[in-house]
């Protein structure tokens, strides 16, 4: 997405100035109304694990359920669904997923490079005996490396994963972090350059240099047996 821009008019010696300065982005909500209950959501490209649109309060949801998932397990039609994603630059994409199908996930459709800013989703924990992860993924690349904040009500701790070369490896791990399951609660993280920030409920947890800014497809993140709904999915670019 492309930050809008506005022209201003300013006075300078006298002389009339016209200048253009960026405006801030404009924050894009994953509207579910249109979804179908029971299929997999349309405005998220389901990569890896099982995930459908559910009923919940009145209101559709994002639905991942792992309780009959099995890792290694990539979504049906993974390579059309690599080959919607990157395009010609789909083979690499899908061979990483296909490989390295640990952790389900799945995309925003409509984000294309996310390079800073707020990315924030409303989540609700309903079971899972090992996990009940729920995350912001981030940083997606076409070689299958992302990077990952999730919280988790099973173990109230808040964390940065790394996802590379098909290994998983903790970045930032923030521990003490009420998460009760059956609530609802607010994940965010805010990017700008190198830094990230992680958010719980509003406060402030975590925070981090990374070694490069990012730049890449960002979506919703997950773990072994977890069954979580997510809500209010909403990006918003700083440029």
């Amino acid at each position: 997405m492309i930050a809008s821009r506005a022209t201003i008019l300013a006075l300078s010696a006298g002389a009339l100035v016209i200048a253009a300065v960026p405006l801030a982005a404009e924050p894009l909500t994953v509207d579910l109304s249109a979804e179908t209950v029971g299929a997999e959501p349309k405005s998220f490209v389901s990569v890896v694990g099982i995930w459908r649109i559910e009923q919940e309060g009145g209101k559709k949801v994002v639905a991942v359920d792992g309780r009959q998932w099995k890792e290694g397990q990539s979504s049906a039609g993974v390579a059309d669904k690599a080959r919607a994603l990157y395009g010609d630059r789909y083979a690499e994409f899908l061979d990483r997923v296909q490989a390295y199908a640990y952790f389900p996930y799945a995309v925003a459709r409509d984000v294309q490079d996310f390079k800073g800013g707020e990315i924030s989703v409303r989540f609700e924990g309903i079971s899972g005996r090992i996990d009940q992860g729920a995350g912001i993924l981030f940083n997606l690349k076409t070689n299958g490396d992302y990077l990952t904040v999730r919280a988790n009500p099973l173990e109230n701790n808040l964390v940065l994963w790394k996802f590379e070369k098909g290994k998983r490896s903790s970045v930032k791990w923030i521990r003490n972090t009420p998460t009760p399951s059956r609530v609802w609660h607010d994940l965010k993280v805010r990017i700008a350059g190198t830094r990230v920030e992680g958010y719980l409920d509003g406060k402030l947890y975590l925070e981090h240099t990374l070694a490069e800014p990012v730049s890449g497809r960002v979506g919703l993140w997950s773990k072994a047996d977890s069954y979580v709904f997510f809500d209010g999915y909403t990006v918003t670019p700083s440029n």
